[in-house]
């Protein structure tokens, strides 16, 4: 049996012109946020214009406020490899 603390991690989803350095704003936010573990911002080459924040939090995902027009969604860790 697993006794870790649960790992939540968190996705912001921001499509379109301007989404990049939208996402780098809120990226630039996090490392203050307790219980934050680390994100990246990545960019996808199949689909132009796409850009996600993927953050890992060693607690529950605090409350984050994301820019208008973007996606969001927190998840917990289940299993990792």
């Amino acid at each position: 049996m697993n006794h870790e603390p649960t790992k939540r991690v968190h996705y912001a989803e921001a499509r379109g012109d301007g989404a990049e350095a939208l996402l780098r704003g809120f990226l630039a936010g996090l490392p203050a946020r307790s219980g934050f573990l680390g994100a990246e911002l990545l960019g996808s080459p199949g689909q132009p214009g796409l850009y996600l924040v993927a953050s890992r939090w060693a607690t529950e995902v605090p409350e984050l406020s994301v820019p208008d027009g973007v996606k969001a969604w927190s998840f917990e860790v289940l299993a990792e490899a």
